[in-house]
C-alpha cells in the first residue's frame, strides 16, 4: 500500500519523538506490543547469539539451541522441550543486557516513532463512514474505514444527549475501559475512542457474518448440527476465560451478542453490563436479559464469575435445540412466568442432544453455584475438560489453527435489511454543558494500542515505513544530529505542524 503522507510523518519526527513518556518495560515493549516485539526481534537478528534466543522462542531452528546454553548456562540440546523454564530462561535472559542495548538502537528510536503516530489525535476525519449495520442502546452501529490504512471497522455510536438523558455515563465509560484491557480474538477489540459535537465514538472490530440469533433461525430449520454448535461453545469458552483472565464478569450471554466474521469465527460483542470485580470480592446486580440470567442473579445474590457459565449452557442448549431452555420460540409470556421457571423448573431434552450436550448443558444449568460446572475452582479448565469436548483441540482452537464448521458467503447480508433498523427518536430537553466535559475526556483517549500496531502490521504500513538505511545503518529520520529537509510546504505540513505544537506542549508538561 501506499502510503506518502505516512512515511512524510516519519521523516519529521527525529527533532521530537525521543520527547516520548514511555515505561521502559521489557514485557510491554517486547512481547504485547505487535510493533515493539517485531522491532526488537530485528534488533536481536542483527546479532547472532541473540538470533539464537528468538529462534528458540520461535521454536524453529533447534539447531541454535546450544549455542544459547553457552550464553546463560542453561544444558540445552536440539532435543531439549520447550519447558515453561527453559522459556523462561531465554525470556529473562534476553530482558536485561540485550533489551538495555536495544533501548540505545535506531530500532528503538524507530519504536518511539510508531508510538508517537499511535498517540496522534484521532477525529471524525479519520474514518470514512459507511451504511448502518444495526443499533445499540445509545445510538447507531455503522461500517466505517481509516483513510490512512483501509481498514474496516464498526463505529459504535453513543449520543450524547441520549447517555446524558439515561444516565449512562459510567455504563458507557465502564464498556470502554474493559473493551480497551481486553485483547482477545474471541472478544470484539476496541481500536479507536473518540468524540464528535454530538456523540462518543467506539470503533471496533468489524463482524460482517450477522450474530448467532439470525442464523440459528433464520437458515432453514432451527438450531445448529452438534458439531457446529460444539466449535462455537468452545470460541465462546475462550473469549469468557480471557475475560475472566482479567477478572471480568460479561453477564448478558444470549445469541444476539456473538457475532461472526468474515471467515466463520465468532467474538463476543456488546460489553455494556460486563464489569470487573475488585479482587477477592464478589457483587451482586439483577442485569441481563429475560431467560438468560442465572438463579443467582434474579435472587440478587452476591456473585462472581458464575453467571457466565451459566449463560454458556443456555448458548449451547439454545444453538443445538433452536429454541432457548425456558421459553418456547415465539412463545408469548410475561417475564415473572420465565423468572420462575429458571428459578424453580428443569429444561427438556430433545433427540437432538448427544449425551455429552446434554450433560454438558445439565452441568452449566445447575441452580446451585457451588455444584455448577466452572465454578469449582478451575474455571474454564473445567469446562475444557467435559466429554462434550472430547474433539475439541483448544490449542489449536486459540492459535487460529482451526477451520469454522461454516464460513459466511461475502455476497450475503447476514441481518436485518436497513429500512427494518428502528430509527433513533431526537433527544429533547437535555442540554450538555462544561460539567460534561470530564467524562468526554476520559472517554475519548483515541487509538488503542495493540489494536492500532496490528492494523499497522495488517495493512503493510509497517512493511513500507519500517525502512533503514542501506546495509543496516541508520536511516535520515533517525538521525537527531543530522535532520532531513522538510517536503514543500503544504495543507499536510501546516495540520502536522499544528500537531507537532500541541504535542510538544503536552509532552513538556508531562516531563
Amino acid at each position: 500500500m501506499s502510503n506518502p503522507k505516512g512515511r512524510a510523518l516519519l521523516i519529521f519526527m527525529p527533532l521530537f519523538f525521543s520527547l516520548l513518556p514511555l515505561e521502559r518495560d521489557y514485557c510491554s515493549i517486547c512481547e504485547k506490543q505487535p510493533i515493539g516485539r517485531l522491532l526488537f526481534r530485528q534488533f536481536c537478528e542483527t546479532q547472532p547469539e541473540l538470533e539464537c534466543c528468538i529462534r528458540f522462542l520461535d521454536s524453529v531452528v533447534s539447531q541454535f539451541l546450544w549455542y544459547f546454553g553457552v550464553l546463560c548456562n542453561v544444558s540445552l540440546t536440539e532435543e531439549t522441550p520447550l519447558t515453561p523454564r527453559n522459556h523462561r530462561s531465554v525470556l529473562d535472559h534476553l530482558s536485561g543486557e540485550p533489551f538495555q542495548e536495544y533501548l540505545n538502537s535506531m530500532y528503538f528510536d524507530r519504536f518511539l516513532q510508531w508510538k508517537w503516530l499511535e498517540r496522534q489525535p484521532v477525529t471524525k476525519n479519520t474514518f470514512r463512514q459507511y451504511r448502518v449495520l444495526g443499533k445499540g442502546g445509545f445510538g447507531e452501529v455503522c461500517a466505517c474505514q481509516v483513510r490512512a490504512t483501509g481498514k474496516m471497522y464498526a463505529c459504535k455510536r453513543l449520543e450524547k444527549k441520549r447517555i446524558k438523558k439515561r444516565k449512562g455515563e459510567s455504563m458507557a465509560l465502564n464498556e470502554k475501559q474493559i473493551l480497551e484491557k481486553v485483547n482477545s480474538q474471541f472478544v470484539v477489540n476496541l481500536a479507536y475512542a473518540y468524540e464528535t459535537k454530538d456523540a462518543l465514538c467506539l470503533v471496533l472490530t468489524i463482524m460482517n457474518g450477522g450474530d448467532l440469533k439470525f442464523h440459528i433461525y433464520n437458515m432453514g430449520n432451527p438450531g445448529f448440527e452438534e458439531e457446529r454448535a460444539l466449535f462455537y461453545a468452545a470460541e465462546i469458552l475462550c473469549g469468557l476465560e480471557d475475560l475472566h483472565r482479567e477478572n471480568t464478569v460479561y453477564r448478558d450471554l444470549k445469541p444476539e451478542n456473538i457475532l461472526l466474521d468474515d471467515y466463520g469465527h465468532i467474538r463476543i460483542s456488546d460489553l455494556g453490563l460486563a464489569v470487573k470485580i475488585p479482587e477477592g470480592e464478589s457483587i451482586r446486580g439483577r442485569v441481563g436479559t429475560v431467560g438468560y440470567m442465572a438463579p443467582e442473579v434474579l435472587n440478587n445474590q452476591r456473585y462472581t464469575l458464575s453467571p457466565d457459565y451459566w449463560g454458556l449452557g443456555c448458548l449451547i442448549y439454545e444453538m443445538i435445540a433452536g429454541q432457548s431452555p425456558f421459553r418456547g420460540r415465539k412463545e408469548k409470556v410475561k417475564r415473572e412466568e420465565v423468572d420462575r421457571r429458571v428459578l424453580e423448573t428443569e429444561e427438556v431434552y430433545s433427540h437432538k442432544f448427544s449425551e455429552e450436550a446434554k450433560s454438558i448443558c445439565k452441568m452449566l444449568l445447575t441452580k446451585d453455584v457451588k455444584q455448577r460446572l466452572g465454578c469449582q475452582g478451575e474455571g474454564a479448565a473445567e469446562v475444557k475438560r467435559h466429554p462434550f469436548f472430547k474433539s475439541m483441540n483448544f490449542k489449536r482452537l486459540e492459535a487460529g489453527m482451526l477451520d469454522p464448521p461454516f464460513v459466511p458467503d461475502p455476497r450475503a447480508v447476514y441481518c436485518k435489511d436497513v429500512l427494518d433498523i428502528e430509527q433513533f427518536s431526537t433527544v429533547k430537553g437535555v442540554n450538555l454543558d462544561q460539567t460534561d466535559d470530564d467524562f468526554y475526556s476520559k472517554f475519548s483517549t483515541g487509538s488503542v494500542s495493540i489494536p492500532w500496531q496490528n492494523e499497522m502490521i495488517e495493512t503493510e504500513c509497517f512493511k513500507e515505513l519500517n525502512v533503514f538505511g542501506p546495509n543496516g545503518t541508520i536511516s535520515p529520520d533517525l538521525n537527531k544530529s543530522y535532520p532531513p529537509e522538510p517536503p514543500k510546504k503544504g495543507l499536510l505540513q501546516r495540520i502536522f505542524k499544528r500537531q507537532v505544537r500541541s504535542f510538544m506542549t503536552k509532552t513538556k508538561k508531562l516531563l
